[in-house]
């Protein structure tokens, strides 16, 4: 009975997986038939969904250059690390430690700092990420944890140029100065591309471009960086010297209206912003405006010589050295007595300069002021330059128009003051600032004539003299034009002049002959102790950095003789020393 019944169902169960075997096979065909043929092109966007990515394509930010092409800021390729936070909480905690321990935080601090950003898809842990930890991240391959290609700009001079060229923030945007100022040109557009990326985000290949990216833009400044160098060394130094809280130093091409060079003190290094100072960023020769004491009686004379009413050779009463005007007393240094207006210059007169001032109409006074530009920017189009102060003739009284001659009363910015002053040194023309390489002459706008703009040059020349006030910014085998400038500065909250503070200027001019550069040197609260006027303090500046500029750029000496004499007693000295050595060791 029971072997009949084994017999019975054997082939009952053989069939039946005969049958099921058929039938899988047959539905695994049409599945796949239906997939790879009917479905093909859902499966197809599908995998595109999980591996095909439309990224941003960065471009690299213009490199900032110097009238040479030397580098003052370029763009280097970095990596971003960036997280998933899902994914990356869920990785093992032998993940998370690691992680948090390459980002130099708390591994509580990391997943806090995941969870408060988990609806987000990406994240960034570290921007701009050092190359080490870069490597590290790569070699662990964290889940949810990825790398992203960026730019970062760095700044080559550091503090030499960064007042100038200024900084971009960890986005590439400019935030300061020439960076600022030519964000437009400078960072270009980036574009999109589609990529197809592996299981961990890493780009395997692009496919196509969507949106073509525009690098950034070049440009070359008119800095020259041989001169800012220069002139970052010296100014630098003179401050350690004097113990002064801050200094600026401009210096103009007179012929074409170029910023060579313009540093400041103290400075910052903009590749490490996050221990800048942030009061030592801004750039003073724009920012700040000065009462510029007598460095302004330069443009009395041209407006008393303007007038008609004076010439160089006018002779102006000084005498007893004090000047009565309302209820306040001007003076001199010494009783400079009977001179004429160009010893008004070599002296540095306050009294002369008074009473030229207070010979001329307010309103013909103020023209002349306005038409060499103070009162208004240099329309340099650098971000945050200051217009001055120059208060409308009507609010002047008597000793409004005499402090007005010698620099009270009246705010201009250095660079406003050098551009002044390369009127003078341009024979009477304006021209316009420039920070930007200039490769074609810029239209002039004439200020004075060039008859009273040669008369005032003659003036200058005697304030480097041996009876001047700028002894010290003579410079061997040039002819110097300058003018010196000491004032007392003002206490806002008081509302008076304070007894003990000062500011330092000299403006020099050079060569006499043919001028090429204006240069303005201004101290800040030097010490009293360690000396304080202008021709003391602002002058010898002007001399060491223009001694190197002439020279660096191979500008003709104008005082052969005085540079002839100085070689033939630099000879004669070394002659009498190697003598001296022969008569020493009797050879």
């Amino acid at each position: 009975m029971k072997k009949n019944n084994k017999n019975i169902t054997s082939p009952f169960r053989y069939w039946f997986i005969i049958s099921l075997f058929i039938i899988s096979t047959f539905v695994l065909f049409s599945r796949a038939v239906y997939l790879q043929v009917i479905d093909a092109d859902f499966l197809k966007k599908e995998g595109d969904r999980r591996s095909i990515r439309l990224i941003s394509d960065p471009v690299h930010r213009g490199a900032i250059m110097d009238r040479n092409g030397e580098q003052l800021a370029i763009s280097t390729p970095v990596d971003s690390i960036i997280a998933e936070p899902r994914k990356v909480l869920k990785a093992d905690k032998i993940d998370l430690i690691a992680l948090a321990s390459i980002l130099n935080i708390s591994q509580q601090k990391l997943i806090e700092r995941l969870n408060n950003n988990i609806k987000r898809d990406f994240l960034y842990l570290d921007r701009h990420a050092n190359s080490n930890t870069v490597k590290v991240i790569k070699e662990l391959s964290i889940k949810g944890v990825y790398t992203q290609p960026e730019y970062k700009r760095y700044y080559p001079s550091a503090e030499i140029t960064a007042h100038i060229i200024g900084f971009t923030n960890i986005d590439d945007i400019g935030q300061e100065g020439i960076e600022l100022a030519y964000d437009e040109i400078l960072k270009g557009n980036s574009g999109k591309k589609l990529v197809l990326k592996d299981r961990k985000r890493r780009i395997v290949r692009d496919i196509e471009s969507v949106i073509a990216s525009k690098p950034g833009t070049d440009i070359n400044l008119s800095i020259d960086k041989r001169i800012q160098y220069l002139a970052h060394r010296e100014l630098s130094t003179a401050i350690k010297a004097h113990a002064a809280k801050s200094g600026s130093l401009v210096m103009l091409d007179v012929k074409t209206g170029e910023v060579i060079a313009m540093v400041g003190q103290p400075s910052f290094n903009p590749n490490n912003l996050r221990i800048a100072d942030r009061k030592a960023i801004r750039n003073r020769n724009v920012t700040d405006s000065y009462e510029p004491g007598s460095t302004m009686k330069v443009f009395t004379i041209a407006a008393g010589l303007e007038s008609g009413i004076f010439t160089p050779q006018t002779i102006i009463d000084t005498s007893p050295g004090i000047f009565r005007v309302g209820n306040k007393s001007i003076s001199d240094h010494h009783d400079y007595g009977s001179i004429d207006v160009t010893t008004i210059i070599t002296k540095s007169s306050n009294i002369g300069a008074s009473k030229i001032a207070l010979a001329l109409k307010p309103e013909f006074f103020y023209d002349l002021l306005v038409r060499f530009g103070f009162g208004d920017t240099t329309n340099s189009g650098y971000p945050g330059e200051q217009s001055g102060v120059l208060r409308f003739y009507d609010k002047w009284s008597e000793q409004d128009m005499a402090t007005l001659s010698f620099g009270y009363g009246i705010q201009v910015t250095p660079l406003k003051l050098a551009q002044a002053y390369a009127v003078i040194a341009n024979d009477g023309l304006k021209l316009p600032v420039s920070f930007i390489k200039i490769t074609k002459p810029n239209m002039s706008e004439r200020v004075i004539s060039e008859n009273i703009a040669r008369q005032i040059k003659m003036m200058l020349e005697t304030v480097v003299s041996s009876g001047g006030t700028a002894r010290k910014a003579s410079i061997e085998g040039y002819r110097v034009l300058g003018k010196t400038g000491t004032t007392l500065k003002y206490n806002a909250q008081a509302g008076t002049y304070y007894d003990d503070r000062y500011r330092s200027l000299f403006v020099g001019i050079v060569p006499a002959v043919n001028p090429r550069f204006v240069t303005v040197v201004v101290i800040d609260e030097p010490d009293k102790d360690k000396g304080y006027y202008g021709g003391d303090v602002a002058a010898p500046v002007f001399s060491k950095v223009m001694q190197g500029a002439l020279r660096i750029l191979d500008v003709p000496p104008d005082n052969l003789n005085g540079f002839n004499n100085s070689i033939i007693a630099n000879i004669d000295k070394k002659i009498s020393k190697d003598l001296e050595s022969v008569d020493n060791d009797g050879t």
